[in-house]
């Protein structure tokens, strides 16, 4: 990508997040930039091809994310086996980088922002602000959870309400963080909550996790 196009679509996400995606023209992008929009028409078609570049690009950075942690990639209905053999401690650390991705990342950070003033005044905006990050994470980890469970590594319980009461408090302290600015403290508070949550739920032992293979 160009440094032209790059900047083009750094400064309308940045504009999006503070101003909500329908406020912001062509216009007003070709001039927070100092282009005329013709210009910036050499780049982008319109204004909703920034957009869609912009979800592609996430969608990219997610992907690398998870390959980084070794964890799936893609849904369970498309790769199932991915979700095999994963461990909590992997799970555990993606948690954490998750955390530090969407306080400290400017693209992710002014993402999620555009997605949660967008979500109320746009359907697909509210159902891009669910798939990444409010009931996609919470399936993602139902899904790991499900695996876990009957691999023998977790106790036997309901994996959907697992996945509600460890992802909840990553969801908090995101929100938190925007307020206070207190990442560090933050995720240290994660950390703990990902440790103990993952402790007590663990298989009590070797025969439990034996039985539920068998």
């Amino acid at each position: 990508m160009s440094d032209t196009k790059e900047k083009i679509l750094m400064t309308a996400l940045h504009l999006f997040a503070r101003d909500g995606y329908e406020a912001v023209s062509v216009s007003t992008i070709a001039g927070e930039l100092g282009m005329t929009k013709g210009a910036l028409y050499k780049h982008y078609k319109n204004k909703r091809d920034i957009f869609d570049s912009i979800v592609e690009r996430m969608y990219q950075m997610d992907a690398r994310r998870a390959e980084k942690y070794e964890v799936p990639q893609v849904k369970y209905e498309i790769h199932p086996e991915a979700y095999k053999n994963q461990t909590a401690e992997k799970i555990m650390d993606f948690t954490i980088a998750q955390f530090f991705f969407w306080t400290e990342d400017d693209f992710a950070s002014d993402f999620r922002k555009m997605l949660t003033l967008e979500q109320y005044r746009s359907t697909e905006m509210a159902e891009l602000y669910s798939q990444c990050i409010a009931a996609g994470p919470v399936a993602y980890m139902e899904d790991l959870f499900r695996e876990l469970i009957l691999e023998g590594v977790l106790k036997e319980e309901n994996p959907r309400q697992l996945a509600v009461e460890y992802y909840a408090p990553l969801f908090l302290l995101i929100s938190m963080s925007d307020r206070t600015g207190e990442k560090e403290a933050y995720a240290a508070i994660l950390r703990q909550h990902a440790e103990h949550f993952l402790h007590s739920h663990r298989a009590n032992s070797e025969g439990e996790r034996h039985e539920k293979r068998d």
